[in-house]
Order: C-alpha cells, then structure tokens, then sequence
C-alpha cells in the first residue's frame, strides 16, 4: 500500500454478478438472501463435521497407475460426486449441449524415479506437482503423493475436493462449448473456480453422497486453500489463474448464483471486475508493502474522511488500543468508542499484525500476510463511527458485516488515480485486496462490531467486503440495513 502514483486502468462499473441470483421468491415478495446475516448465500451457517461422510461405500470408480490407497479413494470419491452433480444439471444449464463424462483417471507419484513415471496428456509425470484436466482425451489426473496430502495437510480434505472440482469444471467448459483454445487461460481459470464453487454449494446443501462440509470453518478452509495458490506475483508471466481476491469472488458467484452465473465469466466480466483495481507492481519499489506508522495512519485517516465523509469526524489517539469506553469493547490493535467518537491505535501492534511473515515458507501458505492485513482493521474501525453518524446499530452481526462492505468501499476508492495528495498520500497496491481477504478469513477483525464480534462464516466476511470493493457504498447500507 504506497504513497500515491499513477496506475493505467480502466473505470469500475457496477457489474451484473451484484445483482443476480442476490433474492427469492417467499409468499409472492422478493426477499434478500442477506435479510439474514447468520446465512451464507442463503443457507444457514452450520458447524459439524467437514469431508467424507463416514460408512458411506466407496466410488466404483478407478485411476490409471493408482496404489489404491487413502487419497487415491479420496480423488476417486470426489470425482464420482462431481461426475454425479453435473451429470444431474448439465442438461438444464446447458440445453443444446451434451455431458460427456471424464473417461479417463490417471493417478501418479511425483516422487517416484523418472523410469518409473507415467505419461499424462502426452508429458511426463516426472516430477509433476500438479492436478490437471487434460482436453486432448478427455482425463483427469492428480499427484497422489506431494500435492493432494499437502492441501489435506494443510487446509482439510475438502481442499482436495475443491482442487478436483475445478479441474471437472475445465471438462464442463470443453462439454458446454464454454472454451476453445482461443479462450484466454484467466477465463477458462476463473470460470472452473465458479464451477466449482457450483458444485461446493451442492455439497454444503447435503446433496453429496460420500462428502458434507460445514458453511462456517468447513468453507472456510476451503476459501484459504483457494487463496493459497494464488497468483502472488502479478507481473509473473505465468500467473494466469488470477489474485486471491478474484480466485474467491470466482467460487464465490458459483456457490451463490450456481453454473448459471459462471457462464457470465468472460474476459469483458473480468476486466470489469478489475476496473481501477492494481494489476501489477511496476513502478512500486515496495511492491506493495508500506509501512503502518502513526504518520502513515494520518495519511489514511484523511483518505477516510474523504472517501466516506462524516459531519462529526472521529478523534484519533495513538498511544494505545486500550481506552476507557462506556459503550464499547477494546478491539486490540484497533478500538473505536462510540460514546467518545475516538479511534484509538495501538500502532506497534497494528503493524505487527501487517507485517510480512518470512517464516511461513511451506508449500502453501495458511494465510496472505502484509501491510493491508493491518490498514484494512484501522479503515473497519473508522466505518462505525460512519455506521454512527448515520444512526445504524454499533453492535450485532449486520454492523459487522456493514465494517466489512464500507471497507471495501474505502479500499476500491483507494484505487482511484488522481486521488489529490491532500486527500491523503496513500494508494493500494497490488496484493492488497488478498491480504483483506485472508484477514477475514483467518478472523475477521474487519468485519467486527464494537464488541469485536463477527459472523462465523468467513465467506459471508469475504463477500461483504467484496460487495463493498465493487459496488460501492449504497449496496453496504441497502445490502445490510
């Protein structure tokens, strides 16, 4: 997050994923599916059990090259669901289109010698960390040995779900006619996350034979895993797959608005979606990282009162998140007292909470660390002491989730070139918007009330802030009135 510069881009406009499939039909009135803050796009939030249900058979199903053993019956499970899903709605989502399903499973040990490899759509598994559909002859195949263990390891058996239902929605896209060779790979990308998150929400709905997940930490860890391999260097030429926050809001349209909303995924949808939004770190010697310090949150604090302006402007003090409030919770590292107006910060904690985590330097990381991680629960405070000026509830679930969706507003603000410096010296930064992302994954401090409490549910966080960064500030006090 750097002082202000200049990013070339093009203007962010409202776009239809907003709006589609957001209500229901219920005794002749439309309702929202955010009328409730305890749901997650309409389903209520559980907890229990997350992956395969137990006593439930195994998939008649078999992988080339397969050892039979634990994630091979994994893999072949999850394909078998997936295969069932869409094979149950292709026909209606698709209607002039015929489901031709995956024939072909290849299974194989990417630590095993290079004589001892397979080929998988005509290369060589040596070595090959990867799960991938190949188009050439219809297949999928994964590495049983070093990618699936490490996503189980790391974020549950619902991640390995997740990684097999996207390579199914590359088939489906083949299938449908979706993609031709032409398709630009970010499309073909980001439309197999949608039809995966598709497929998630069948499952969260019960509807899986061999797997059940839970819509609160379940989805959650299956929302980190997305985040986790994402493209963390936009200026790498082989990034293709989109940033965290684009892998999220993917999953995100499928899980809430089903196939139907995926089809809408193309490359006009995507640069829409980006408008102002960074895409690169050229020119910025930080590359995104800027150091959270009391003049740094000055800087912002004027973005704020120009970005969502308020009659009664918050005081700020900077010696500590821990004051005395008669109507509030301290909310370390950053505390907002409505009886006082005053946001108080403590600023060492802040910036420890933005810094980047050198030692997590695993495979997959758990979560995406950074500066933004920490500016994005200082602007969350300031959103109450707006959420007070307008006479709204400081306390409850919706109040957080208004945090969460006002900081979304301020932070696609952020992006706007030719902000005056004297609307504070501040811009974002590629890589911003996933370390907001994973922070209301991992706890939501942004997307809390002045008690410092949160919805359960990750993706509901996520998708309040979402809905903030691209649709802007009438859709945070519509969506959550």
């Amino acid at each position: 997050m750097p002082k202000g510069q200049v990013f070339v881009v093009i203007t962010a406009v409202l776009c239809a994923l907003a709006g589609v499939g957001c209500t229901r039909a219920v005794d002749g009135h439309g309702v929202s599916i955010y009328d409730d803050p305890f749901q997650v796009a309409g389903l209520p939030t559980t907890g229990g059990p997350n992956g395969p249900r137990p006593g439930v058979p195994d998939a008649d199903l078999t992988a080339t090259n397969g050892d039979d053993g634990e994630v091979d019956q994994l893999a072949l499970n999850a394909i078998a669901d997936i295969q069932a899903y869409w094979q149950s709605v292709f026909g209606t989502e698709f209607r002039d289109q015929t489901f031709d399903p995956v024939q072909k499973l290849i299974s194989w040990n990417a630590r095993a010698p290079r004589s001892q490899a397979v080929e998988f759509c005509k290369e060589t598994t040596y070595h090959l960390v990867n799960a991938a559909y190949c188009r050439s002859d219809n297949s999928i195949g994964w590495d049983r040995t070093m990618l699936l263990p490490t996503m189980s390891e790391t974020f549950g058996q619902m991640s390995v779900v997740m990684v097999l239902a996207h390579e199914y929605g590359h088939a489906i896209q083949t299938m449908a006619g979706l993609a031709t060779k032409k398709t630009p790979v970010l499309v073909k990308e980001q439309q197999a996350d949608c039809f995966a998150g598709a497929f998630m929400r069948h499952v969260a709905e019960g509807k899986s034979e061999h797997f059940t997940i839970n819509t609160s930490d379940g989805l959650n860890s299956v929302l980190a895993a997305t985040v986790s391999i994402r493209d963390s260097d936009p200026d790498d030429p082989e990034s293709v797959h989109g940033s965290a926050f684009e892998r999220v809001t993917a999953v995100q349209i499928g899980f809430t608005d089903g196939p139907r909303g995926c089809k809408g995924i193309d490359s006009d949808e995507i640069e829409q979606r980006r408008g102002n939004l960074p895409q690169s770190f050229s020119g910025d010697t930080g590359r995104g990282e800027y150091p959270i310090s009391k003049d740094n949150l000055v800087e912002l604090s004027k973005a704020l009162q120009a970005i969502l302006p308020v009659e009664d402007s918050p005081s700020y003090d900077y010696s500590g998140a821990r004051i005395d409030c008669a109507d509030g919770a301290a909310t370390e590292p950053v505390t907002y007292c409505p009886a006082t107006n005053v946001i108080a910060t403590d600023v060492a904690g802040l910036a420890e909470r933005g810094a980047v985590d050198t030692e997590d330097d695993g495979p997959l990381p758990v979560k995406v660390s950074g500066d933004y991680n920490g500016y994005v629960v200082f602007i969350s405070r300031y959103t109450l002491a707006v959420q007070q000026s307008h006479g709204q509830a400081l306390t409850g679930a919706k109040t957080g989730l208004r945090a969460a969706c006002l900081s979304g507003v301020v932070t696609g603000r952020l992006a706007e070139p030719d902000r005056p410096v004297s609307q504070g010296d501040i811009q974002l930064s590629a890589g911003d918007l996933d370390e907001a992302v994973s922070g209301l994954l991992t706890d939501g401090l942004a997307a809390s009330d002045t008690e410092g409490n949160t919805v359960p549910s990750g993706f509901s966080r996520v998708d309040a802030f979402r809905a903030g960064v691209l649709s802007g500030e009438t859709t945070c006090l519509s969506r959550y009135s």
